[in-house]
């Protein structure tokens, strides 16, 4: 339900060229234009308004000076800094912009009719005159030349086994001789040029040619591959015409066909079968078509038409239309209106190669256009329940509005539909909070027609009923009434006929005065016209409208947004800058938009959508780009915006995350919407709620909890976003209308005790006027058994972090009883008969809360368990055999074997530790059982063998869950000293493993062989150090325990022992040759992590650019994945099960608890740093942060060896190493922002959760597991720290 509103129009007139402009190109890189005519080539810029370039072709005898010459193709060829012409007469020239010089690279003596490159400008296709196709290599070398005409289908030839053959089908009227006549071939349209024309498909994979075929004289369509093999043939399709345009998305192919009594767009298929069509909005041979042309993303098709002439003297035009497609509809959204003689008669058009909604026009008097498109939706901007929350959709000549409050009608269909003479380009609504129904249109003719919505009974022909009327039956529907048609009057008409669009961003102001903007023709200024009825109106249906005043402002206005209840007006120029037009003044001003720091707000990139809201006390400009970026005056707040809406005092906006976000901006404060934003995955159940894959905001009822969403396929999704339903919600209960609350929250399902609990003073104070507005026996029951003493203000529905109201607190008391007290008074005072049921719900819900007989059994007491039982609803048989069991047992395990019933463990083995010895083995089975040891352990004396049991026990546990300096520390308490030895040897604590041994009575020998077994388990944990102290000390070999410590590059430790043993000779045979061993290590270690650092660093910022341009260029084509698509919203009754993880991991699906092993290795698979790998940029921010934090664990080892280098006086090696680990800091330190950039901090928000979660964000949060990235991997995006503290340079060496 979106339009294509005019963003800019860029406008070169009188262009100084030679003779007249027949075709032209483009040069995207340079924005420059390149001509053609029948005396050479020019090259202009239209920005500057200045030719760059002019080359003659007739000087060098390329065309006749005559001017009979023509130039049928022009092309700029990026790769060679050159343009190729072809001329009509054969030749191919090159004209080098960097050399100026021409070249002819071919000719041929038939002549050319076509010159058509593939869009990669990889191949070169000609169609000659002697109907031959010639294909050449981008250096003009030849590689084939076919006939143009072909008698077989193609390679793609149908092949069938005689079903359904025609002479097998019914015929109808026609009778069976049907089955057997000859298929009449209609020969070509009168007005056809009988021209071959060219298409290629968008990957340059394909080609399709229109020709006139010689024999039946009717028009094919043929498709070639890029091998030059015909694929298919066209089926005969009577009137084809020649225009030929091949979707760049590569599914349809677009031509035209007349048909009896209308023309039609029509469209093939690859393989040459009709695929679908739309009709034009003309009679049979009023117009012809010239071009067919699609956008450069397939989402916009122009026609280019030409009146035919019918009447001697009439006046004929030229109309370039834009059509768009949607849920199978095909949408006329502009129609631009040229005359056919004259400097405004058209001469070719293009789109823009780069910018999908840029449109070149260049006429015949050497005039240059450019329009540039966007989407946007027309929507009323009211705030209050008056506003029907209408959404206009242009549609040729109608305008197809839809009155979301009343009914939702999925496009194409409406609610009732405007009609008009002329194609309409622009629909505004008045810019007024308590008229915002009346709504203008500006067509193609420049009229501007109004209408306005009111309580007359009359019928207006120009409105028809669309899909809610016109079947007899009577609608309870407000339409409008056209008010007056006025004519817009400009000062010079003749600008009108040369820019048919001169006019863009209507505004309706005030109830007589539009706003609209012109740009200069030459120069890059723009004005902004006031435009109001004149006085002397001509009759009661029309009237005009004249420029009363006008504002020149220096700068390209690409954008207009008006706040209806500040009346503000916001203007953005083509660079970004934001300023204030003061309309109500009398001088007009216009002064740059300043922010709350009184600085001037200028957006970093051109928004496409604007408007004006109220943050907190300061009223902000938001703005969109086409590329997802969105903006908050001049701050960036997310990258990942599809659509948004201000409504009332909340900003709503969906995200490429299928999500949508709505934010209250009352209370809010520009730094914490900021944080919101940012924090994409942080689920809120009122914040935020998941959507259907790339949905985009339609409109928001006013007063109302609907929120319109439209689907990519183009059909409608109502959603009823919390934030939306608790406010109005709140404002309905602080209104006391009790009936709209109830009604709301029963159908939403919205807990009822928010009914009481967001104002339980107010409540009791009106339990009456609930009463009375409820007035139905079942709905109060109802509230009545959602009742709980839970207050949901605190826990399911919390007020907005942001919001200010402060509502008074409830009195003393539980809720049940005050509410349950409070309405069954006032009900027995209203009519006590009506509400009996109601009464007996009360006295239930306060008295039968819950089932107390388990907990009489608890307390020991069996008359009471008797007296609980009878009074329920239990069989005798059930419990009476089982109290009577527990009768007979003593006292202690009587009790204990209640707890145990009751699953009160602790208790039970309590009273089963006072039943004697002979109970203990039960007692230890039960305490094993539910691994109660530290509850147990204080039931015993230490000093009882039971107490030691325990502990063995215990300590046993502790073994099998692998915690085995607990389990050694508890058996060495409880004296299981050759357990605890066992432990603390597995676990690697050598000191308690030798007090141990010492309490064991272990012998020298002993000793000496214990310490070489904790030595051998110290060195496997890298512990060098306390090996070589457990070997000096406890085996006293000094020489292994040196050895040990140089290894573990304990240089100083080294030569503590070495002095104290006076064994110098060690120095020199073993101490220096290991350091300078190490010095290489380390030197080789840091050079491999470096060049692997600057790999990754060079190999991820690759990845990105590929992954952002893979997200633009197919966001919303992505493809369902999984078992189940996310294509479902809350509202569906599917829960979605694709996510990005599942996504990857199919192929370990058999990977299941086979083993602790296999799942690591899986784990390991899912990074994986080859190229082209799904999740490659995690894998690469994984190695970078290793190599990272090697590199900082690496400065205390640094700043040893450098000690122990300059005392032996190994200086070149030192200052060596301490160079290049410096390098290699400072390296790291310099990427670290290139690397962890804050979106990819922003991006790894985990859910929060906790004891205030709610049931909503529970979910929300359980959803956001399967589609987010796992903790685990969230963490990649946080950047490793790196402290610059930590000393490790040795200043001596500098």
């Amino acid at each position: 339900m979106r339009n294509l509103k005019l963003f800019r129009t860029l406008e070169f007139r009188d262009i100084q060229g030679p003779g007249k402009p027949q075709c032209f190109s483009l040069r995207t890189e340079q924005g420059t234009v390149l001509i053609g005519s029948e005396h050479g080539l020019i090259e202009v810029d239209p920005v500057s308004r200045e030719v760059k370039n002019e080359v003659s072709l007739v000087a060098e005898g390329f065309l006749p000076e005559d001017g009979s010459g023509r130039i049928v193709g022009v092309q700029d060829l990026l790769d060679q800094e050159s343009v190729c012409v072809a001329t009509a007469s054969g030749d191919v020239i090159v004209f080098s912009l960097s050399t100026q010089q021409l070249e002819c690279v071919g000719s041929v003596a038939s002549g050319i009719s076509v010159m058509s490159w593939s869009p990669d400008q990889e191949l070169v296709l000609l169609a000659t005159g002697q109907q031959t196709l010639i294909m050449m290599t981008k250096d003009f070398e030849p590689i084939m030349e076919q006939q143009i005409h072909q008698d077989d289908f193609g390679e793609s030839k149908f092949i069938t086994v005689g079903w359904g053959r025609k002479e097998t089908q019914f015929h109808g009227s026609e009778g069976r001789q049907a089955a057997f006549q000859m298929q009449m071939h209609e020969s070509a349209l009168p007005w056809d040029d009988r021209r071959p024309q060219v298409t290629w498909r968008g990957d340059g994979q394909f080609f399709a040619v229109s020709v006139v075929c010689p024999e039946t004289g009717a028009r094919k369509v043929r498709v070639w591959n890029r091998e030059f093999a015909l694929q298919s043939t066209s089926e005969p399709v009577a009137g084809l015409g020649p225009a030929l345009a091949w979707k760049p998305s590569g599914s349809l192919i677009a031509s035209t066909q007349d048909k009896p009594n209308q023309q039609d767009i029509v469209f093939f298929e690859k393989n040459g079968l009709l695929h679908g069509h739309f009709t034009l909005p003309f009679l049979k041979d009023e117009v012809k078509v010239n071009d067919l042309l699609w956008n450069a993303d397939s989402s916009v098709l122009a026609v280019w038409l030409e009146d035919l002439q019918r009447e001697e003297n009439s006046i004929l035009k030229t109309y370039v239309q834009l059509w768009t497609v949607g849920n199978y509809h095909w949408y006329l959204k502009q129609s631009l209106s040229f005359s056919t003689c004259g400097k405004s008669k058209l001469v070719s058009l293009m789109w823009d190669p780069v910018t999908p909604y840029r449109l070149h026009v260049l006429c015949q008097g050497w005039h240059y256009l450019a329009y540039d498109w966007h989407w946007t939706t027309e929507r009323s901007v009211g705030d209050n329940s008056s506003d029907l929350s209408n959404v206009a959709v242009i549609d040729g000549n109608g305008v197809l509005v839809t009155v979301f409050r009343q009914t939702v009608v999925p496009p194409p269909m409406c609610t009732y539909k405007l009609l008009f003479p002329h194609p309409v380009n622009q629909v505004t609504f008045f810019a007024h909070p308590q008229k915002s129904n009346d709504l203008a249109v500006l067509d193609a003719s420049n009229q501007i027609s109004v209408y306005k919505c009111g309580d007359c009974p009359s019928t207006d022909p120009t409105v028809k009923l669309g899909a809610v009327g016109g079947s007899g039956f009577k609608v309870s529907l407000r339409t409008p009434r056209l008010e007056k048609r006025y004519k817009i009057q400009f000062e010079n008409n003749e600008d009108q006929d040369v820019n048919p669009l001169k006019l863009g961003l209507l505004t309706w102001i005030e109830e007589d005065v539009f706003l609209a903007v012109s740009h200069s023709e030459s120069s890059p200024r723009s004005v902004i016209h006031h435009l109001t009825a004149s006085s002397s109106e001509m009759d009661e249906q029309h009237g005009q409208l004249n420029v009363s005043s006008s504002a020149t402002v220096d700068g390209v206005i690409i954008s207009l947004c008006c706040n209806s209840k500040t009346k503000s007006v916001a203007l953005q120029l083509a660079d970004g800058q934001i300023f204030k037009y003061l309309w109500e003044s009398p001088s007009l001003a216009v002064k740059p938009w300043k922010n709350s720091g009184g600085f001037p707000v200028r957006f970093p990139y051109p928004c496409t959508q604007t408007e004006l809201a109220m943050i907190g006390e300061e009223e902000c400009v938001l703005g969109l780009t086409d590329r997802c970026r969105f903006f908050i005056n001049d701050i960036e707040v997310a990258s990942n915006i599809t659509s948004f809406a201000v409504y009332d005092e909340f900003l709503l906006l969906t995200t490429h995350s299928h999500t949508c976000q709505c934010f209250c901006l009352r209370d809010a404060s520009f730094k914490t919407l900021q944080a919101g934003l940012s924090s994409n995955h942080v689920f809120n159940g009122e914040v935020l709620r998941k959507v259907e894959r790339g949905s985009r905001i339609v409109t928001v009822v006013p007063q109302d909890t609907k929120l319109v969403l439209q689907m990519p396929r183009g059909n409608l999704e109502v959603v009823h976003h919390r934030a939306l339903v608790l406010a109005q919600i709140r404002k309905w209960l602080d209104k006391l209308m009790f009936k709209e609350a109830f009604e709301c929250m029963r159908k939403l399902r919205i807990n009822l005790n928010l009914i009481y609990d967001h104002n339980p003073k107010v409540f009791l104070e009106n339990v009456e006027t609930f009463i009375k507005q409820i007035d139905s026996v079942n709905h109060i029951n109802l509230f009545f058994t959602e009742l709980k003493e839970e207050d949901v203000t605190k826990t399911m529905y919390p007020l907005p972090v942001t919001s200010s109201v402060h509502l008074s607190r409830g009195p003393d008391g539980k809720k049940l009883d005050l509410v349950c007290d409070a309405m069954r008074a006032v009900m027995e005072s209203v009519n006590p008969h009506k509400y009996v049921c109601c009464h007996q719900a009360a006295a239930f819900e306060r008295e039968m809360l819950m089932n107390y007989t388990d907990h009489s059994l608890g307390t020991y007491d069996f008359d009471l368990v008797l007296m609980v039982a009878e009074k329920s609803q239990k069989d005798p048989k059930e419990y009476l055999p089982f109290l009577n069991t527990l009768k007979k047992m003593e006292t202690n395990y009587q009790r204990f074997t209640i707890d145990k019933y009751l699953k009160r463990y602790e208790k039970a083995i309590g009273h089963l530790s006072k039943c004697g010895p002979e109970y203990f083995p039960e007692c230890l089975n039960l305490i094993k059982d539910k691994n109660l040891y530290n509850e147990a352990l204080k039931l015993y004396s230490p000093s009882s063998q039971q107490y030691q049991d325990i502990s063995i026990a215990y300590g046993e546990h502790l073994m099998q869950e692998h915690m085995y300096e607990p389990a050694g520390l508890m058996f060495a308490r409880c004296g299981a000293h050759e357990k605890a030895l066992s432990a603390f040897l597995t676990c690697g604590n050598w000191k308690q493993a030798l007090c141990v041994a010492a309490q064991l009575n272990f012998t020298k020998d002993q000793l000496a062989g214990l310490g070489r077994t904790l030595a051998g388990k110290l060195v496997e944990q890298r512990k060098h150090i306390d090996a070589a102290m457990v070997l000096e000390q406890y085996a006293q070999d000094y020489e292994e325990a040196v050895l040990l410590l140089l290894e573990g590059a304990a240089w100083e430790e080294a030569l503590r022992l070495v002095y104290k043993y006076n064994r110098l000779d060690i120095i020199e045979t073993n101490v220096k040759p290991s350091i300078l061993e190490a010095q290489k290590n380390y030197m080789a270690f840091l050079d491999s992590q470096t060049a692997t650092f600057s790999r990754h660093k060079k190999r991820l910022l690759v990845v990105r650019e590929l992954k952002e341009q893979a997200q633009q260029a197919g966001l919303d084509d992505e493809v369902p994945h999984g078992q189940e698509s996310d294509l479902f919203s809350e509202t569906s009754s599917v829960v979605s099960g694709s996510d990005m993880s599942a996504k990857y991991s199919h192929s370990n699906s058999r990977i299941s608890a086979r083993s602790s092993k296999n799942r690591r290795k899986a784990e390991r698979k899912k990074h994986s740093l080859k190229e082209g790998s799904p999740l490659e940029d995690l894998a690469l921010l994984e190695a970078l942060s290793e190599v990272v934090q090697n590199t900082e664990n690496l400065k205390d080892e640094v700043y040893h060896i450098l000690k122990v280098l300059f005392l032996f006086e190994f200086d070149e090696q030192g200052r060596e190493l301490q160079k290049a680990f410096e390098d290699t800091l400072q390296l790291i330190e310099r990427s670290l922002p290139e690397i962890w950039t804050l979106t990819s901090q922003q991006n790894s928000a985990t859910p929060v959760l906790g004891p205030n979660s709610t049931a909503n964000s529970i979910m929300a949060s359980y959803q956001q597991h399967k589609t987010s990235l796992p903790v685990l991997d969230a963490e990649l995006f946080i950047p490793p720290k790196i402290n610059k503290r930590t000393q490790w340079k040795l200043s001596l060496l500098d």
